[in-house]
């Protein structure tokens, strides 16, 4: 190529670039967003596509270290029951006895097999000790163990307390993960908590919800109430398992539900973490619980109670009956009479009035503030122990 060619190719190359520079200066002078629009989407796009998330950093709202450091002390509790005779298997050919009762051979079949039920369990120290409900094993003939790590093991009863729905089972095994207590007293309504069991047998299950509320009583499930209502689902399964807040922190054991189908309707009730605590020390320590008792029978005030005795507040307990040589009766105290205070700790309705006394010490004085006759008095009672439950098992 010629020296006047290779001028004529560069000025062309040279004009064609100043051309499309001034093409891009014009575009950009009236399209300002056009081409930044475009780079920006492209750049975007790759960096969406090929962006790993961190591994150090937890999302957020996410409890899965609470569940991680809970869900291996809860246990699946499986009890069998021995086979009974029937006692309507010389009747069942009977036509009268079909008709109200149908056929019996299938439940005749059922019944030469042992009974399962299921339920949950939380284990409170590394040497074995399990605390569940007491009606998950209160019938039960053998106790088996299902541990999160796929291990079953037999465990045998260390002492229950029918009155509160509690038990202590043990199996034998060392270096388990064990549950940390959190108080429960320092919970408020809207705290976020976590239900972990076994729900209809499907496996370890985890739901979650609010505490609904505190202290609920008068449900005619067990003889001393102080329910933690929460709308976690508990379903048949999770009886005995862990309620836990967000830190995995024990706060109750999972123990009724509201339902009319069986199902969770959105009202489970638990066991307050503090009183389950003083239950199992004191079942670990003497086999049983021991509690204080007066020897009253007791109604709530209502506002026309309360107007009747001229009250100033609807609280306390009148005393309804009073058992003859007991130690109410023999401190004096009488049928209509109010208690008011228990060692200076208010009542408000007869549940608390059973909470409190069962607190008191057998063989201890305690001082009683009651209404009487519209003045107020104190009463001395030496406190007695209250009787064990008469067992159905």
């Amino acid at each position: 190529m010629n020296k006047q060619a290779y001028q004529k190719l560069w000025l062309i190359f040279a004009q064609t670039v100043t051309v499309c520079l001034a093409l891009i200066f014009v575009l950009r002078l009236l399209f300002p967003n056009l081409l930044e629009g475009t780079l920006t989407k492209k750049l975007s796009a790759v960096v969406v596509k090929y962006a790993e998330p961190s591994l150090n950093i937890s999302l957020a709202g996410s409890y899965s270290p609470a569940v991680k450091k809970a869900m291996p002390t809860v246990v699946n509790i499986f009890t069998s029951k021995k086979a009974v005779d029937n006692p309507h298997q010389k009747y069942s050919d009977d036509p009268t006895f079909r008709q109200f009762f149908g056929d019996q051979s299938d439940e005749q079949d059922a019944q030469s097999q042992p009974e399962n039920s299921l339920g949950s369990g939380v284990i409170v120290s590394e040497q074995g000790l399990i605390l569940t409900n007491n009606h998950v094993i209160a019938t039960a003939d053998e106790i088996e163990i299902a541990l999160s790590d796929g291990r079953k093991m037999s465990a045998k009863a260390v002492g229950t307390d029918p009155e509160t729905d509690l038990a202590l089972i043990k199996i034998e095994a060392d270096n388990l993960p064990a549950i940390t207590f959190a108080s429960s007293e320092k919970l408020n309504v809207g705290d976020v908590v976590l239900a972990i069991g076994n729900p209809f047998g499907v496996g370890q299950t985890v739901t979650q919800g609010i505490i609904s509320a505190l202290g609920r009583n008068h449900l005619g499930i067990n003889t001393f109430e102080n329910f933690i209502q929460t709308d976690a689902s508990i379903n048949p399964g999770n009886s005995g398992g862990a309620l836990i807040d967000t830190e995995g922190n024990l706060v109750g054991i999972n123990s009724a539900i509201y339902s009319r189908s069986g199902g969770s309707m959105g009202i489970g009730f638990a066991i307050p973490a503090t009183l389950a605590h003083q239950v199992m020390d004191q079942i670990a320590i003497h086999g049983n619980v021991t509690r204080g008792w007066i020897g009253i029978e007791a109604q709530d005030i209502t506002p026309e109670l309360a107007e009747s005795f001229k009250l100033k507040l609807v609280q306390g307990a009148l005393v309804a009956g009073v058992m003859r040589g007991g130690p109410a009766d023999r401190a004096g105290l009488r049928a209509g009479d109010i208690l008011l205070t228990i060692e200076n700790k208010p009542i408000s309705d007869t549940g608390s009035m059973l909470n409190l006394i069962a607190a008191l010490i057998p063989n201890q004085k305690a001082t009683l503030k009651i209404a009487r006759a519209e003045q107020t008095m104190n009463v001395v009672v030496l406190i007695g122990r209250r009787p064990k439950p008469v067992s159905t098992k």
